[in-house]
C-alpha cells in the first residue's frame, strides 16, 4: 500500500496565518498608545511557503494515525524531474520497493516547496508520459511505475457521474469504459484540488492503459470511509470501476431501465392482451417441452454431486411438472383479465367531483431465486398479469434451463412488443449489488433458503423486501384431538416435503396426551418416517428416556427432524408460538370448536389452520394459480402472495369544474367548488369482484 496525499499547503496556510496574526497582535500591543496599526488584513500567502511550513504537520498527523495500528510510515517527496531522469526514477523505485518490503507505508506528495505553479489546463502527454500536475496524475504515474495492481482515487462524490452530481439526470456510472468518454459531461472542479473529476478520469485512463486497475470512490462519507478501501479490494460494487473491456450485453442498470420503460407499455395494454401473452407462455411450455427438458438435463448432470438432494429435487423438471406448471400459468392468465385498473372504491365528494381508488402495478420487481427454474415462468406470468416489469436473478445451477424459459417468455411478450419487461440478469452481479439499485427497483422478492432471505433483507437499503426469513411452523395437538386426524396431519406437515418453508418444525403436545395411545401412535409414525426428534426442556422432564435435547426452540431444520415440546393449555401453546415461531404457518388439531376459535383468533401468524396440514400454506392450493413467495410481513401482503400481492393502488379525482379545497380555521375542510358539502354519501361503490 502506498498513499499519495495532499494537505501540506493547507496545513501550512493554517499555520502561517496563525503566526502572522500572532505577530501582528504583538506589534499592535507594542505600538499601543503610539501609532495604531490600521491594516490588520492578512497578506496573500505563497503556496510554496505554505507547503514548506505544512509538511511536518501533515506527516505528524499520518504518523499519529498509523502508530495506533503499529504501522510505520515514511515520507517521500517527488517532483516532475524525478520521473524524467532515468537515474532518479530508478532510485525512487528502489526506495519505494525497499519500504514496501519492510511493511512501511510510503506517504508520497509532490515537493510543493520547490515545484513551479501547477498548470491545471495542460493535458496528459501521450501514453508513455504523463505530466504530474496534481495528486491524480502523480498517483497514476506511480501506479504504472510501481506496477501496482489497483489505484483507488478518493473523491468527495460517490464516483464518476454522466453529468455533474446534483443535476436532475445525473447517474452514477458503476463501470466506465474509455471509449465512452464522449458521453460524460463534467462540471466545475471542487473548491479544493486542481483538476477536478476530469483530471481524475484522464489520470485513471492513463493508469488503466498502463496495466493498473482503477476505482474512483467517495473518501469523505463518515459512515463508509472506514470501509471503502477494504470494500473495493473485496470486489464490492463501490464507486466507479474503470475497465478496457466492455461486455456484449447490457449492464444490470441498463436492464432495469429497459424493464421500467417496457413495464409502462405492458401496464397500458388491454387486460385481454396481457392474458393472451400469458396463455402463449403456457402453450410454449408444452410445445417446447423437449427443448426445456434437454436444457434441464444439462443442468442436472452438472449439479449431481455438487448440490444436496433437496436442491436437486427442486432443480429437476419432468413432463408432469411442466404440465402442472402450464396449468398454473393458465389460471394466472384468467385472473389477469381483472387485475390492473380495477375500481376498489368510488365516492362522489362534491358536485361534478368523483374520487376513485384503482389497482395499479407496483413498478419494477427484483425476484431472486435459487435452483428453481419453475419459478421463472410462474413469476413472469404473475408480473405480466399485474402489469409489473421484473428482473429475474436465478441460481447459476439452473443457468441452461433459465435461458430457454426466458427465450419462451420473450417470444410471448414480443407479440405486443414488450419483451424487455421481463429481464434475466445473467451477469455476475452479487445479490448485495442488486439490492443497492434503490432508484430502479421498487420491490425485492427473494425465493430460496432462509439464509438468502436474511442476506437480502440486510442488504436491501431503501427497497422493501417481501418474504420471510424463517419458516418455523408449529402443529399443536390439543387434548381433544382425533387420533386419525393427528397422525395424518402431522405426517403430511413434516414428511411430505421437509425442505419446504411450510413444513412443520415444532410439534406441541398437550400434557394430557402424554402416555396415551395417541402419543404412542405419533411417536411410532415419526419413527417409521425416520424423523429425528429433538426434545424441548419440558418434554425432557416428563420422559424417563427422552430423545436428545433441542439446542434451541427456534430452529428451522429443513429436513426429517423436528422439535417436540409439552404445554399445559391452548393459552400456553399460543404463548410458545408467539415467542419461538416466525409468524409463518401454525396449526391446531382439536375437535373442540371453542378451543379452535381461540387459537385462530389470538394467534397472529400469516396462516393459521384448524385440522389441516401446514403444507396447505401454498399459493396453488389457495387457488392463486401460483405464488411469488410467502410473506410474514405486517403490511402490504401476508401469507402466499399471488397476483393481488403484486398490485398497489392510486387515487383518481375527476372534476368538471375548477375544484378548490377550502379549509376552516381548525384544519377541517369546509367545502369544495361551488360551496358544495365535502362528502355526499351518494355513490360509495365497491367492485362486485
Amino acid at each position: 500500500m502506498m498513499i499519495v496525499t495532499s494537505g501540506a499547503v493547507a496545513f501550512g496556510k493554517q499555520r502561517l496565518r496563525h503566526e502572522i496574526l500572532l505577530s501582528q497582535s504583538v506589534r499592535q500591543a507594542l505600538h499601543s498608545g503610539h501609532n495604531q496599526l490600521k491594516d490588520m488584513s492578512l497578506p496573500v500567502l505563497e503556496a510554496r511557503a505554505c507547503a514548506a511550513a505544512g509538511q511536518s504537520g501533515l506527516m505528524a498527523l499520518y504518523e499519529a494515525m498509523f502508530t495506533q495500528y503499529s504501522t510505520c510510515t515514511a515520507q517521500v517527496l517527488v517532483t516532475n524531474l524525478d520521473f524524467h531522469d532515468d537515474q532518479k526514477r530508478q532510485n525512487l523505485n528502489s526506495t519505494l520497493q525497499e519500504l514496501l518490503q519492510m511493511n512501511i507505508v510510503p506517504i508520497i506528495n509532490t515537493n510543493d516547496a520547490v515545484v513551479p505553479p501547477p498548470e491545471p489546463n495542460s493535458d496528459l502527454q501521450g501514453v508513455n508520459v504523463i505530466s504530474i500536475k496534481d495528486n491524480d496524475s502523480l498517483a497514476a504515474r506511480l501506479a504504472v511505475e510501481m506496477k501496482a495492481e489497483l489505484l483507488i482515487a478518493l473523491s468527495d462524490v460517490e464516483g464518476l457521474y454522466n453529468s455533474p452530481p446534483g443535476t436532475d439526470d445525473a447517474k452514477l456510472i458503476d463501470i466506465f469504459y474509455p471509449r465512452d468518454q464522449q458521453s460524460i459531461t463534467y462540471g466545475t472542479k471542487s473548491r479544493v484540488g486542481i483538476g477536478g473529476m476530469e483530471a481524475k478520469v484522464k489520470a485513471a485512463i492513463w493508469a488503466l492503459q498502463g496495466g493498473t486497475s482503477v476505482v474512483i470512490a467517495n473518501g469523505t462519507h463518515p459512515k463508509v470511509t472506514g470501509h471503502v478501501i477494504t470494500d473495493i479490494v473485496d470486489g464490492k460494487k463501490v464507486g466507479t470501476f474503470f475497465s478496457m473491456i466492455k461486455p456484449d450485453g447490457p449492464t444490470v442498470e441498463q436492464q432495469a431501465e429497459m424493464a421500467r420503460k417496457a413495464g409502462w407499455r405492458l401496464a397500458s395494454l388491454d387486460p385481454d392482451q396481457r392474458s393472451e401473452i400469458i396463455f402463449r407462455i403456457a402453450d410454449l411450455l408444452t410445445e417446447r417441452r423437449e427443448e426445456i427438458l434437454a436444457a434441464n438435463k444439462m443442468d442436472m448432470e452438472l449439479a449431481v454431486g455438487q448440490l444436496p438432494a433437496p436442491m436437486l429435487k427442486r432443480l429437476s423438471l419432468s413432463p408432469a411438472k411442466l404440465n402442472s406448471l402450464a396449468t398454473g400459468v393458465r389460471q394466472i392468465a384468467v385472473a389477469a383479465q381483472d387485475s390492473v385498473g380495477r375500481v376498489l372504491r368510488r365516492t362522489r365528494v362534491a358536485h361534478n367531483l368523483e374520487l376513485e381508488q384503482i389497482t395499479v402495478p407496483i413498478g419494477v420487481l427484483l425476484v431472486i431465486f435459487e435452483a428453481r427454474p419453475d419459478c421463472l415462468p410462474q413469476v413472469s406470468a404473475l408480473a405480466i398479469a399485474s402489469g409489473n416489469a421484473v428482473l429475474l436473478k436465478g441460481g447459476k445451477e439452473a443457468g441452461n434451463t433459465n435461458q430457454v424459459l426466458q427465450q419462451l417468455t420473450h417470444e410471448a411478450l414480443d407479440m405486443f412488443q414488450v419483451k424487455d419487461a421481463v429481464q434475466l440478469v445473467s451477469t455476475r452481479e452479487e445479490v448485495e449489488d442488486l439490492c443497492r439499485l434503490d432508484k430502479m427497483i421498487d420491490l425485492i422478492i427473494p425465493r430460496g433458503s432462509s439464509k438468502l432471505v436474511r442476506d437480502i433483507q440486510r442488504a436491501a437499503k431503501g427497497i422493501p423486501v417481501l418474504g420471510h426469513s424463517e419458516g418455523i411452523c408449529h402443529v399443536y395437538v390439543d387434548a381433544e384431538a382425533s387420533i386419525d386426524k393427528v397422525v395424518k396431519i402431522v405426517r403430511d406437515s413434516k414428511c411430505d416435503y421437509p425442505a419446504a418453508c411450510n413444513a412443520m418444525e415444532t410439534l406441541l403436545i398437550h400434557r394430557n396426551v402424554l402416555r396415551t395411545p395417541l402419543f404412542d401412535q405419533i411417536i411410532d409414525m415419526l419413527r417409521n418416517e425416520r424423523v429425528k426428534i429433538h426434545a424441548g426442556p419440558r418434554f425432557t422432564s416428563y420422559m424417563t428416556f427422552s430423545p436428545s435435547e433441542a439446542r434451541s426452540l427456534r430452529t428451522e431444520y429443513g429436513g426429517l427432524e423436528c422439535c417436540m415440546e409439552v404445554v399445559d393449555s391452548t393459552e400456553e401453546a399460543i404463548e410458545h408460538i408467539r415467542k419461538y415461531g416466525s409468524a409463518h404457518t401454525d396449526v391446531i388439531i382439536t375437535e373442540n370448536e371453542v378451543t379452535a376459535e381461540q387459537f385462530l383468533t389470538h394467534l397472529d401468524s400469516a396462516c393459521v389452520f384448524w385440522n389441516a396440514s401446514s403444507r396447505f400454506a401454498d399459493g396453488y392450493r389457495f387457488g392463486l394459480g401460483a405464488e411469488v413467495g410467502i410473506s410474514t410481513a405486517r403490511i402490504h401482503a401476508r401469507g402466499p402472495v399471488g397476483l393481488e400481492g403484486l398490485l398497489t393502488t392510486k387515487w383518481i379525482l375527476r372534476g368538471n369544474g375548477h375544484a378548490v379545497a377550502d379549509f376552516s380555521e381548525n384544519g377541517t375542510m369546509k367545502y369544495l367548488h361551488e360551496n358544495m358539502p365535502v362528502v355526499q354519501p351518494v355513490a360509495s361503490q365497491r367492485d362486485s369482484n
